[in-house]
């Protein structure tokens, strides 16, 4: 069932969104906010797994720290209602997410969006949020992570060329389905300093007259040597609005926290 306009950020939340006040240091050095369980190890909460260890070394001169990572996350409060904290993995990830394809670039694709992961397990400091719109079952997970740049930049060249690699073609999901997927590029805000968004629509199985159709939008954006990535999914219309206003608050937000902790240095 599509989203109504009351399931998307209306104009005057974008307005907010854009305007929003960054928490004061100490408030967030408690913590990252409360996040839902984690599903077949794939967590939908922050921290990631890879950003904790029992004895974590201490973090290199000018390294994104943990306190810094979540203080930059967005929150529900961010987006308003009906946004939550997430429950748990939405029913459309295994029924049609969790797909394979014949092309290397198309799989690679497939993978990294249904772990939620664009650039891999990679270690280093990662915060993780997900956040349910519960009316229609759609979710956004909201990533900042401190890996090397020229990874990063890799990647975002990599995300770039997949309108080409892979505009059209056919997966393999659950139980043998096929589903047809589109790739497209999507335009992202004028943030950071380096960005690449995407829209991914998954529609199958095939040969079904009511055959659904998922929407998934993708935002990955690099400020300085840190990123953020976005990705906001559903079976209903998925707002690209949505995916750009929250890239660009989490890039303003970053940037800040960045400015915070030099000058507390």
């Amino acid at each position: 069932m599509p989203r109504t306009p009351a399931r998307v950020l209306s104009s005057a939340a974008l307005a907010v969104l854009a305007a929003t006040a960054l928490p004061t240091t100490a408030g967030c050095s408690a913590g990252p906010p409360a996040g839902g369980p984690a599903r077949e190890g794939r967590a939908h909460a922050s921290p990631a797994p890879s950003a904790r260890s029992s004895a974590p070394a201490a973090p290199a001169a000018g390294a994104l720290t943990d306190a810094q990572a979540h203080a930059a996350l967005v929150t529900p409060a961010d987006l308003g209602d009906p946004w939550t904290p997430t429950q748990g993995a939405a029913t459309w990830r295994d029924s049609m997410l969790k797909a394979t394809a014949d092309a290397p670039d198309c799989r690679r694709l497939l993978d990294a969006l249904y772990t939620d992961d664009l650039f891999g397990a990679a270690p280093g400091t990662r915060a993780v949020i997900g956040l349910d719109d519960s009316m229609d079952e759609a979710q956004l997970r909201y990533q900042v992570l401190a890996l090397p740049r020229a990874d990063v930049d890799r990647t975002l060249a990599w995300l770039k060329a997949l309108p080409g690699r892979c505009r059209h073609f056919t997966a393999k999901g659950a139980g043998g389905a096929t589903h047809t997927v589109e790739v497209t590029e999507a335009k992202l805000p004028d943030v950071g300093d380096a960005r690449q968004g995407l829209r991914v629509t998954l529609t199958g199985p095939a040969g079904q007259d009511d055959a659904q159709v998922l929407t998934l939008d993708v935002a990955a954006v690099r400020v300085g040597d840190d990123t953020i990535t976005v990705t906001d999914g559903g079976l209903g219309d998925v707002s690209a609005d949505v995916t750009g206003a929250v890239a660009q608050l989490g890039a303003q937000r970053l940037a800040e926290v960045r400015k915070q902790g030099r000058v507390q240095i």
